[in-house]
C-alpha cells in the first residue's frame, strides 16, 4: 500500500492506494473512501485501518479475478483540533469530577468538531480531484465515507447533509441521535441534560435543526429523506458503554434508505465488543465497500 501526502488549504491529507497502481495514470474511474478518526485521536491512529481495508479489497479482487471493479483510494486527515490541527487539548476531553481536567463544554465541543469534520469532507470532495489528477488523467466516480467513534458521528452527518456525491457510508461505533447520546452521558455525570451552562439554548436549537435525528429519515421518497438511495453499513459493539447501541437503535431500526431505488441498510451489533473498532468490523467494512461501491454491476 502506497501513501501520498498532500496539503490542501492547510489540511494535511493522506492518500492511500494499492502500491502497484499508479493513481495518476491507470485507466478508469476511482472510488475515494474518507476514513474519519475518533475523538482525541488522529489520522495516524487510523492508518492501519486504511491499509487493512485496501489489503482486504486487494485479496477480494484476486479471489474474483473475473470481476470488473473500480480502484479504491482511502483518504485520512486530522479533524479540527486534533493531530496537526490541535489548538486546545481540553476541548477534546469529556466531563469528569475533577475541576482540573473536566471540559464543561464537552457537549458543544464534540458536536462542533463532528459537524466541521463533515464540512471538511464536502470541501475535500470539491478540491481533492484537482490535486490527485492535475492533468485530468482520471476521475473520481464514487465518494464514500466511513468513520470510527466521533468519526462515526460525523459519517452520519455527511449522509444526512444531503451530500449527493456521497453514495455509501459506514458509521462504526457512532450515533445518529446526538441529543439522546449526550443526554445519557450527562446523566451519568450528574449533569442536567439540555440545560445551561452545559447545554445553552442556542446550541440545543442548532442540534435539533441539523442533527441526523431531525431529518425525515423514515420518509418514503428521495425529496424528503436525505438517506434515500444511500448504502449504509452500521457497525456497533453490543458491550459499548460510551456510545451504547441503545442510543442508535430506534433511529437505525426506522431508517428508510429506499431499497427499491438501490438503497442498502445493513446492521451489525457485534457480540463481545465494546467501544472499539474490531478486526471483524474492518473486514465487514471492506466487504461492504467491495460489494456496493467497487464491483461494477
Amino acid at each position: 500500500v502506497s501513501k501520498q501526502t498532500l496539503a490542501i488549504a492547510g489540511i494535511t491529507v493522506n492518500v492511500f492506494a494499492q502500491a502497484d497502481s499508479a493513481t495518476s495514470t491507470a485507466p478508469g474511474d476511482v472510488a475515494v473512501l474518507f476514513l474519519l478518526h475518533g475523538r482525541t485521536q488522529s489520522a495516524e491512529t487510523v492508518e492501519h485501518v486504511a491499509r487493512s481495508i485496501l489489503e482486504d479489497v486487494r485479496e477480494r479482487g484476486k479471489a474474483s479475478a473475473d470481476a470488473d471493479a473500480d480502484e479504491l483510494i482511502v483518504v485520512t486527515f486530522d479533524h479540527r483540533n486534533h493531530g496537526t490541527r490541535l489548538a486546545d487539548a481540553r476541548a477534546n476531553w469529556h466531563w469528569t469530577d475533577d475541576p482540573e481536567t473536566t471540559n464543561v463544554r464537552h457537549a458543544i465541543d464534540m458536536y462542533a468538531i463532528q459537524s466541521t469534520t463533515a464540512a471538511d469532507v464536502s470541501f475535500l470532495i470539491d478540491f481533492l480531484p484537482a490535486y490527485l489528477f492535475p492533468n485530468d488523467e482520471r476521475a473520481v466516480g464514487k465518494w464514500l465515507v466511513a468513520g470510527i467513534s466521533l468519526g462515526g458521528h460525523a459519517t452520519w452527518i455527511v449522509l444526512k447533509n444531503a451530500e449527493p456525491r456521497v453514495t455509501l457510508g459506514i458509521p462504526i461505533i457512532g450515533c445518529p441521535d446526538y441529543l439522546k447520546l449526550i443526554a445519557g452521558r450527562a446523566a451519568e455525570n450528574g449533569i442536567v441534560a439540555l440545560a445551561p451552562p452545559h447545554f445553552p439554548a442556542s446550541f440545543v436549537a442548532y442540534v435539533r435543526a441539523h442533527d441526523p435525528a431531525s431529518a425525515s429519515f423514515t420518509a418514503g421518497d428521495s425529496g424528503a429523506n436525505p438517506f434515500w438511495g444511500k448504502k449504509v453499513l452500521v457497525l456497533s459493539g453490543k458491550e459499548d458503554v460510551l456510545v451504547p447501541w441503545s442510543a442508535s437503535e430506534a433511529f437505525v431500526g426506522a431508517l428508510d434508505v429506499g431499497e427499491r431505488d438501490g438503497g442498502v441498510k445493513e446492521v451489525v451489533v457485534e457480540e463481545g465488543t465494546g467501544h472499539a473498532c474490531s478486526e471483524g468490523m474492518v473486514r465487514r467494512a471492506a466487504g461492504f465497500v467491495w460489494e456496493h461501491a467497487l464491483v461494477r454491476r
